[in-house]
């Protein structure tokens, strides 16, 4: 029990910059906090959904990298084969630290946020060079958030999730 309540503050006093900047390349579990290093998950689902039926996406196209940060927000990378985040999303019972979630693409979400339309709707906007889907109230919110000259061939961002 000690040895939990060691972790949990020690989670909650470190940064919370725990996983890879979109565009970048995810960040090691070694390097994770003690507290968030079980809740990772290794690269392990390689998976990509068909656009149809009859036309399957190889399963190699991306990997899938899952934490938990230490407020209780699933954060999912979206791992190309060559180490590179090109999608990220989110979910939990607060934003997270979208400035570390999206590195150098935080101006972008900036930008986007002034330029819609202010209220508590959805935050839906994008253009070539990233695209944004956020939205939530009190206690869930949730989005996601990718750069679309990166998404592999035949992956639609709407179906990663």
């Amino acid at each position: 029990m000690r040895f939990m309540k060691i972790a949990v503050l020690a989670a909650t006093t470190l940064p919370l910059s725990s996983y890879a900047a979109l565009g970048g390349a995810p960040v090691a579990a070694a390097s994770l906090p003690l507290a968030l290093r079980a809740a990772a998950a290794q690269p392990a689902s390689a998976s990509a959904t068909p656009l149809s039926a009859g036309a399957p996406v190889s399963t190699t196209a991306y990997s899938v990298r899952q934490t938990v940060d230490a407020n209780g927000v699933t954060i999912r990378e979206y791992l190309l084969p060559a180490n590179v985040v090109f999608a990220v999303s989110w979910d939990g019972p607060v934003r997270p630290d979208m400035r570390a979630l999206l590195g150098s693409y935080f101006t972008n979400y900036v930008a986007a946020g002034q330029n819609g339309v202010r209220g508590s709707g959805p935050l839906i906007e994008g253009n070539d060079d990233f695209r944004i889907e956020s939205a939530g109230r009190l206690g869930r919110f949730f989005g996601m958030a990718w750069v679309p000259r990166l998404v592999p061939a035949g992956v639609r961002p709407r179906d990663l999730d």
